[in-house]
């Protein structure tokens, strides 16, 4: 099973107002293990940062103005999520704004049933609790003091982490044993079960132990249960 965890950076909260979107950052998890794959672009919003978004991302307007812009991305950025599901913190922000994106340069939409929200997990999970991301942190004990400002890529690393212990940690597919792929399909790993030797190991008892052992049962008599199992 492949999942994507996602997360954006943008100018603002609203597209239709306006905002863009400036950073996208993802980590491939399979059957819930990191494989190292990462998708990571920063984006030019052709348009100037508030003061309020740059104070979250520090992601400044001359900083990006170098940057392709979101048009020129998509085809990668959708070739890499692929039909996967995606794991977003709050997908209800950030699906209808890549979607926004996405229909301004005439791409296939992503349906919001292709998300898997974190918070809305961790909500129902911990309700009445503190739920953003460095809650859940503090709350799971993942180090994320190296979080001084929002990331894309940096949030997505740290959000795979809460995502694997909102979900149980990743024991739900770990197959023991060295070799072999890692995978909760039955179908491809029906080696690991044990099978009975195709040789009974010799016996550890001597003669004289189970000359002793008869001797004793014999003396319990026989109504001892011992002997009716002989």
């Amino acid at each position: 099973m492949r999942e994507i965890v996602l997360d954006t950076e943008t100018t603002g909260f609203d597209p239709k107002t306006g905002d863009r979107m400036v950073e996208i950052g993802a980590v491939e998890l399979f059957n819930h293990m990191p494989t190292g794959r990462t998708y990571h672009q920063y984006i030019n919003p052709q348009r100037d940062m508030p003061e309020g978004a740059f104070a979250v991302h520090g992601l400044s307007e001359e900083f990006l103005k170098d940057y392709p812009v979101f048009a020129d991305i998509a085809d990668a950025f959708l070739e890499f999520i692929g039909d996967a599901k995606l794991v977003i913190h709050n997908a209800s922000f950030d699906v209808p704004f890549l979607n926004a994106e996405l229909g301004w340069c005439k791409r296939r939409q992503i349906p919001m049933d292709q998300s898997i929200d974190t918070l809305l997990i961790a909500r129902k999970k911990f309700p009445g609790a503190g739920n953003s991301l460095d809650a859940l942190c503090r709350r799971f004990g993942i180090d994320n003091s190296h979080r001084t400002l929002h990331g894309a890529l940096l949030d997505s690393e740290i959000l795979a982490e809460v995502y694997l212990e909102l979900i149980g940690g990743r024991q739900p597919d770990l197959v023991l044993g060295g070799g072999g792929s890692q995978t909760s399909d039955t179908t491809q790993n029906e080696d690991w079960r044990p099978r009975p030797r195709p040789e009974a190991l010799p016996s550890r008892i001597t003669e004289e132990e189970r000359a002793a052992h008869q001797a004793f049962v014999e003396k319990l008599g026989a109504s001892a249960l011992w002997s009716k199992l002989a």
